[in-house]
């Protein structure tokens, strides 16, 4: 009711300013994310309605919005991922990586291990973050989680037989010190103690919340690196086209990944010391393994890799395919417009620089997924139909894509289109000039622990206070995950992003916004 008064009294105020219009309803949608009151989804809807109806924008400009070219890109990626999760390719690769870099058995002429839970914290965050920047955050780690479990526990049965052997055999030495002492005190009982220490098993809880926790940071710090890793990024490229139309194509998935991709590695880095040195220790000789004997619980943990990678059998036909249209995409998008050099869109196309954007080559190889078959031809056998099912079925796709992801960013790029066109983004940016006095490196900074703190809280209030006496133990570490991520982006921005970026200088193509 309240919503509807305030529109009304706008609707009926002839003098009201646009900007005022445009901000009412982004302050409605701000505060209805947050609190999500109503789905997110439904939330995003709300420009389509009340825009045109405070006159702030015509029908036609605001659904537009919806599905421009960033959605298109974001539509086409989530296709391409949808089909890696389809045929299990994801979790090949990260068996594979993992055996390689995880819990590698001792190599000749070494007799020891140069893997252990160290670097199997590693190799979890590596093969996490290489996956995420293809795949959505939440597919990873719904992928990822139940293999560290599988591994968690095998090394945990693993050592309990290893802890009861020994034990048993500790025992067997004591009855024979007890027959010895009870012949001269009969008095003395002896009680064998548990197999396990308490101390054993806090530290394997420990461990246990260690590993589930780097892969879920691991999901969200390699969704940086690509320009479709995660939606935020998109928001970025589609409000960037939208605020700034002639930015002569800045931001793409070349100049987004040679950005990021180093920060990513920085970040997963420091990301993994901390939650190493939180959860396990930074004992090297112990934690590393070099020098010592490999543990039963190491080779526990490589087995079950083994037997999982077992599982899948060789690569099949349809992996092969889509593991192809994966890095066909993937050098389609380097090789578009790399910067340095004229890419394919260029000398292909005329004007190709002008007309082909990402969005190009993700719904080319989306439409290819639908075509190639999942088996291969039948040239000899008659009886059956030369070419198989394709390598991906729309009703997976309808039932996999997060529709409500893309209405959310369709809702972002129409309050972005209605900011700029209505002259609110105008009104706000003169509002900061007094900014204008603080260094850049700062201003980054600030906004960079406002957006790190506020994203802690948009999510629903109940929820949060329901859970928040669950999670209180592990807000130590998320801190400091939030100041790692701080750190390293701010230090990107001032170090190779300002020649990368050119942000000493002010771009001609955003000046032609500000004075508008």
């Amino acid at each position: 009711p309240y919503v509807l008064w305030g529109f009304l009294c706008l609707n009926m105020s002839s003098v009201m300013l646009q900007e005022a219009k445009c901000a009412y309803i982004i302050i409605i949608m701000a505060v209805y994310w947050c609190t999500e009151v109503i789905p997110l989804a439904v939330t995003s809807l709300m420009p389509v309605v009340f825009f045109p109806l405070l006159g702030v924008q015509s029908s036609k400009s605001v659904c537009l919005q919806y599905l421009n070219d960033t959605n298109m890109l974001f539509v086409g990626g989530l296709i391409v991922a949808i089909s890696v999760e389809q045929w299990n390719l994801h979790k090949r690769i990260a068996l594979r990586v993992l055996l390689i870099l995880g819990v590698k058995p001792a190599l000749p002429p070494f007799s020891s291990a140069c893997f252990s839970l160290f670097s199997l914290m590693l190799g979890f965050m590596i093969v996490t973050a290489f996956l995420s920047m293809w795949i959505s955050n939440t597919a990873t780690t719904a992928m990822m989680v139940p293999i560290v479990q599988a591994v968690l526990d095998q090394m945990d049965n693993t050592e309990y037989d290893v802890t009861m052997m020994e034990q048993a055999t500790g025992q067997t030495n004591t009855v024979i010190e007890l027959e010895e002492k009870n012949a001269s005190d009969p008095t003395s009982v002896h009680v064998p103690d548990d197999p396990r220490s308490s101390e054993e098993k806090k530290m394997r809880k420990r461990v246990c919340k260690g590993m589930t926790l780097c892969v879920c940071y691991a999901a969200s710090i390699g969704g940086t690196a690509t320009l479709t890793g995660t939606g935020p990024n998109m928001v970025l490229k589609g409000q960037m086209n939208q605020l700034y139309p002639n930015n002569n194509d800045i931001v793409n998935f070349a100049s987004w990944f040679g950005f990021a991709f180093p920060n990513m590695i920085l970040m997963l880095v420091l990301a993994w010391l901390w939650l190493q040195c939180s959860f396990m220790g930074l004992n090297f000789k112990k934690s590393w393994g070099c020098g010592t004997e490999r543990t039963a619980k190491e080779k526990a943990a490589y087995n079950v890799l083994k037997a999982e990678m077992k599982k899948l059998g060789p690569i099949s036909y349809a992996e092969f395919n889509v593991l192809l249209m994966f890095v066909l995409l993937v050098l389609l998008w380097f090789s578009r417009h790399p910067g340095f050099v004229k890419g394919w869109a260029a000398r292909l196309f005329p004007e190709g620089e002008k007309y082909i954007t990402d969005s190009a080559p993700a719904v080319f190889i989306a439409l290819l997924l639908f075509i190639l078959p999942a088996n291969k031809p039948k040239f000899i056998d008659i009886k059956k139909p030369f070419l198989s099912a394709p390598l991906l079925d729309w009703n997976v796709v309808q039932r996999k894509m997060p529709w409500s992801i893309v209405l959310l960013l369709g809702g972002g790029f129409a309050l972005a289109d209605a900011s700029a066109n209505s002259g609110l983004s105008a009104w706000l940016g003169h509002q900061m000039t007094p900014l204008g006095s603080i260094p850049p490196w700062a201003i980054a900074t600030v906004l960079s622990l406002i957006i790190a703190v506020f994203t802690e809280c948009t999510s629903n209030v109940a929820t949060a206070t329901l859970f928040l006496p669950v999670f209180s133990s592990m807000v130590r570490s998320g801190i400091v995950m939030n100041i790692i991520g701080v750190f390293c982006v701010t230090l990107a921005i001032n170090t190779w992003g300002r020649p990368m970026f050119e942000l000493d200088t002010f771009p001609a193509w955003a000046n032609n916004t500000a004075n508008q």
